[in-house]
């Protein structure tokens, strides 16, 4: 427990508490970190993505539980949104981006270096399969939906040729195209889209940081709702559904795990992107973050 406390979990808490000091002493300005931000998500990311895809071995998924962890979030997306909107009065995209918050997980950063540590390559099979679908459909999903959110006076047409230019989409698609044609993607491309995609999850995170400290951290009624719907209700939700059909119990113990961990960072990523308010989804993912650092050590 100790271990992956220290070797896991602490150091991704630093680099958002980093960005978080460095926010309040004014050394980076919110204006830098929306800049850093930008390089993150157009340029890191898709060298992140692109070798997770594109190397996945989609025969050892069981797909059967992987719809079933995907009916969960839907399930609580629309719970979170309803809330959001409805009663919390957000405005529909910052409702929108805030359930994301709830449900798109930390995968790549906390549960995949823990399941590693503890299960080794039996319990990578199943965090990568929700990475993939996390990174491909999920994330393409939201990229896609928050761009129509934020240029509704936009037509068709610019939406499109946009969209069409997006690194983060072109790479989901070319990944899945190398997968599936069984292309060889040479190895010096691989060790520099590792290379390069291990700064996006720091740079975020550190945005967040930077960002979070000019909003503050005060546990409201809204970011505790929020925070309860991701650490409480997901992992209910998926471990209730996983009780229909069979699969290895490795598995459910893996995306039980995964829906306990923290908010993903790319929630904000989308807001700061867009210019969506990010005073209750900075928060929620950072709460998340400091009330799993515990939890995540335990239930692994």
């Amino acid at each position: 427990m100790i271990e992956i406390l220290t070797n896991n979990i602490i150091p991704v808490f630093a680099v958002m508490a980093l960005g978080f000091i460095l926010g309040r002493t004014n050394f980076v300005s919110n204006a830098e970190a929306t800049a850093l931000n930008r390089v993150a998500f157009f340029i890191l990311q898709p060298a992140l993505i692109f070798p997770l895809v594109a190397n996945a071995n989609f025969s050892e998924f069981y797909v059967g539980a992987i719809a079933l962890y995907a009916i969960a979030q839907v399930f609580v997306f629309l719970i979170s949104f309803y809330i959001g909107f409805f009663i919390f009065s957000c405005s529909f995209i910052e409702a929108w981006l805030i359930a994301m918050a709830t449900i798109f997980v930390n995968s790549l950063l906390y549960i995949f270096p823990i399941s590693k540590l503890i299960y080794g390559l039996s319990g990578n099979v199943a965090i990568t399969a929700i990475v993939v679908w996390d990174a491909t459909f999920t994330f393409a999903f939201f990229i896609i939906t928050t761009d129509l959110l934020a240029n509704k006076k936009v037509s068709f047409t610019q939406t499109f040729l946009r969209l069409a230019k997006n690194p983060v989409l072109i790479t989901i698609i070319l990944a899945t195209t190398a997968n599936f044609g069984k292309i060889s993607i040479p190895e010096a491309f691989l060790t520099t889209f590792d290379f390069v995609g291990a700064g996006a999850a720091p740079l975020t995170l550190f945005a967040l940081g930077v960002i979070l400290s000019s909003h503050g951290i005060q546990l409201t009624k809204k970011i505790t709702v929020f925070t309860i719907i991701k650490l409480f209700v997901l992992p209910i939700i998926v471990i209730s559904l996983l009780q229909i059909g069979e699969r290895p119990k490795l598995w459910s113990d893996m995306f039980l795990l995964n829906s306990a961990g923290p908010s993903g960072a790319m929630a904000f990523a989308l807001a700061l992107l867009y210019n969506a308010k990010t005073d209750t989804i900075a928060p929620v993912i950072i709460w998340t973050s400091v009330m799993t650092l515990f939890s995540l050590a335990w239930l692994a």
